[in-house]
C-alpha cells in the first residue's frame, strides 16, 4: 500500500513539474521593444516622485530590472546604439559606426542609410538598411516563422526606425522632418491602410498642429528636482507648420512621444498582433533628450516635463498592450540608447576649456610632413572627419609605399600635437594587435568606414573647424546610466545590480523567442532569463 501511494505521489509530482515547466517556458505572442533615445536612469530617479504608478514605476516594480547596460565603444549616437541593441553586435561587426559617413569625393556628409535604389513614401529621402550587415532580432523572427510573423518599427527618426526593424521587417516608420507625416521607404513592402488614413485624414498631425502648445504640465513648484533652475517664467513653445524647422523642433518635444503612441495604438488596434501562430514584434522608440532649442542648457524644467509626460505615454501604451494582447502573453523589453546629447555654454569670464584643436591645420601640417618624407607630387592626406584622419590610399598604392609604415609615421607626428591624448592606427585594429585601451576604437568602428588614424583629445579640449559661421561648442560624451527592463510573459520582478553589455540584449530576446540569435551576435543570453526566472528549470537530482 505504501509503495503504491509513493508511486502515485511521484507520478503527480512529475505531472505538476512538467506542467510548471511548460507554463514557465511559454513563448510570448508579441514582443514589444521600447527604446527611449537618450534615456537617463539618473533622471528617472530624480523625477520619480512626479510619476504615476503605471508607467516608469510599473516597469521598475513589475519587471526584471538591470541597473545599467554598457556600450563597449565611445561616441555613441542614435544609429550605432540601435544597430548594437538590435543585432547584439558592435559596429565592427554590424557595420553601423555612426549616423553619417563622409564622401571625400563629393566633399559632403552622407547618411549611412542612403540608398539611391529606393525612394520614400511620404518623404523625399532614399533610405534602406543595406549598410547594416548583420541580421536583427526581427530578421531572425522572420526567418524562423517563414515570414508569418509581423515585424514593424515606429520611431521619431529613420535611423532608429530602420535599424530596429532590420532587413526583413514588414515596415519601418518615422516622422518626416519637412512635412510631419509618417514616412517609410519602398525597401519595405508593408504600408498598412491605417498609416495612409492617419497621414491624410482629420487625425493627421498637420490638422492638429495649431492647437499644440507645450507649456508646463505641473505647477512650477513641482519641478523641484534641480536646484539650478533660475528662470521663474513658465516656458511656452508653439509649432506652426509654415515656420522654419517646425517638425525638427516638435520631434524634440514631448509631442513626438504622443505622436508615436497615436500610431502605435493604431497598430495594436488594427494589426492583429499576438493572434498569429508565430510571435509578432513591434519596436517603438521614444525621445527623452533635450529640446532642440535648449541643447546648450542643463537642468531645465523642460526635461523634467518631458519625463513626466513620457511616464503617461508609457502607461497608455502598456495598458493598451495589456487590453489587446495581455502582458502575460507579451515580452516587454525597455531600455535606452546609452548616450545623451548636450552642448555647454559657460558664464562670461569662466574658462574651463584647455584649448582648441583645429582639424584643418592638423591635416595641412600632417600633409606637409609626409610630403617632406615621400615627395611633394601629391597630397598624402584626404581629410579629417569625426576624429578620424583619412590618408590618400590610392596615391600611396601608386607610389608603391607601405601603408602601415605611413600610418605609424603619421601617428608619431600627431601624438606631438597639443591636446592629443592618444592616436590609434587602423593597422593595429585590423591586425588584432589592439589592447584594452584601443578596444573601444575596434568595437566602435567598421573597416569599411574607419579612418587610417583615430585621434582622442584630452578632456576639456574642443574642436574648432575654423568656420566663422559656427560657434565652437563643448560637447560631452559622458557615460549615461541606462536601465534595462524585461517585463511580462511570466517574468518575476527582480532588481539586478550587475552591469550588463548592450550586446547581450538581442540574444536574450531571441532566447525567449526560441530562435537563433542575430548572425553577428557573440554574447550569451542573460542568465536571469535562462535559469531560475521563469524560462528554464533545472531539475534537482
Amino acid at each position: 500500500m505504501e509503495h503504491r501511494v509513493r508511486k502515485i505521489l511521484t507520478s503527480l509530482i512529475a505531472i505538476l513539474a512538467a506542467t510548471n515547466l511548460e507554463a514557465q517556458q511559454s513563448t510570448p505572442k508579441l514582443v514589444v521593444c521600447i527604446t527611449v533615445d537618450q534615456l537617463r536612469g539618473d533622471y528617472i530617479e530624480y523625477f520619480y516622485n512626479t510619476f504615476g504608478e503605471r508607467g516608469f514605476k510599473r516597469l521598475m516594480n513589475e519587471g526584471l530590472v538591470y541597473n545599467n547596460i554598457r556600450f563597449e565603444f565611445s561616441d555613441i549616437d542614435e544609429a550605432s546604439a540601435f544597430a548594437t541593441l538590435f543585432t547584439g553586435s558592435n559596429p565592427n561587426f554590424n557595420g553601423i559606426a555612426g549616423k553619417n559617413i563622409y564622401d571625400f569625393d563629393k566633399e559632403k556628409e552622407v547618411s549611412v542609410l542612403y540608398d539611391p535604389d529606393y525612394i520614400g513614401n511620404y518623404t523625399k529621402e532614399h533610405y534602406s538598411p543595406r549598410k547594416l550587415i548583420s541580421s536583427t532580432i526581427g530578421d531572425e523572427l522572420k526567418i524562423a516563422s517563414k515570414g508569418r510573423s509581423d515585424v514593424y518599427a515606429i520611431a521619431p527618426n529613420p535611423e532608429s526606425a530602420i535599424l530596429s526593424a532590420g532587413h526583413a521587417a514588414n515596415g519601418a516608420f518615422w516622422m518626416d522632418d519637412y512635412n510631419g507625416k509618417w514616412a517609410t521607404t519602398t525597401y519595405y513592402k508593408g504600408l498598412p491602410w491605417y498609416v495612409d488614413r492617419y497621414n491624410n485624414g482629420p487625425e493627421s498631425l498637420s490638422a492638429r498642429l495649431e492647437q499644440m502648445t507645450w507649456t508646463p504640465s505641473l505647477s512650477l513648484d513641482k519641478f523641484n528636482a534641480f536646484p539650478y533652475v533660475l528662470d521663474e517664467i513658465p516656458f511656452k513653445y508653439t509649432f506652426k507648420e509654415n515656420t522654419n524647422e517646425c517638425f525638427f523642433n516638435l520631434k524634440t518635444s514631448p509631442f513626438i512621444n504622443k505622436e508615436i503612441n497615436r500610431l502605435a495604438l493604431q497598430f495594436l488596434e488594427y494589426g492583429a498582433f499576438g493572434t498569429r501562430s508565430c510571435p509578432d514584434m513591434l519596436a517603438i522608440t521614444y525621445y527623452a533628450g533635450n529640446y532642440r532649442g535648449n541643447m546648450h542648457k542643463e537642468y531645465t524644467r523642460e526635461i523634467q516635463d518631458t519625463y513626466y509626460q513620457l511616464d503617461k505615454d508609457l502607461e497608455q501604451l502598456l495598458d493598451k498592450i495589456d487590453k489587446k494582447v495581455g502582458l502575460n502573453n507579451t515580452l516587454i523589453v525597455f531600455t535606452g540608447s546609452g548616450y545623451y546629447k548636450s552642448e555647454e555654454e559657460y558664464p562670461d569670464g569662466m574658462q574651463l576649456t584647455n584649448g582648441e584643436f583645429h582639424p584643418k591645420r592638423c591635416v595641412a601640417l600632417l600633409n606637409m610632413y609626409l610630403m617632406a618624407i615621400y615627395g611633394q607630387h601629391t597630397n598624402w592626406v584626404k581629410g579629417f572627419y569625426n576624429n578620424h584622419i583619412y590618408l590618400n590610399r590610392k596615391a600611396i598604392e601608386d607610389a608603391k609605399l607601405e601603408l602601415t609604415v605611413i600610418q605609424e609615421k603619421a601617428a608619431e607626428f600627431l601624438r606631438e600635437f597639443s591636446g592629443v591624448q592618444f592616436v590609434a592606427t587602423e593597422n593595429v585594429l585590423r591586425t588584432g594587435n589592439w589592447n584594452e585601451k584601443t578596444s573601444k576604437y575596434l568595437h566602435g568602428t567598421h573597416l569599411s568606414s574607419r579612418g587610417d588614424l583615430i585621434i582622442e583629445l584630452q578632456p576639456g579640449w574642443t574642436i574648432n573647424n575654423d568656420d566663422p559661421k559656427a560657434k565652437v561648442k563643448v560637447i560631452r560624451n559622458n557615460a549615461v546610466i541606462t536601465p534595462l527592463v524585461f517585463m511580462g510573459n511570466g517574468i518575476k520582478p527582480e532588481h539586478i545590480y550587475r552591469e550588463v553589455k548592450a550586446t547581450e540584449v538581442a540574444p536574450t530576446v531571441t532566447h525567449v523567442l526560441r530562435i537563433r540569435p542575430p548572425n553577428a551576435s557573440l554574447s550569451l543570453p542573460l542568465r536571469e532569463l535562462t535559469i531560475g526566472n521563469g524560462q528554464l528549470t533545472i531539475p534537482s537530482k
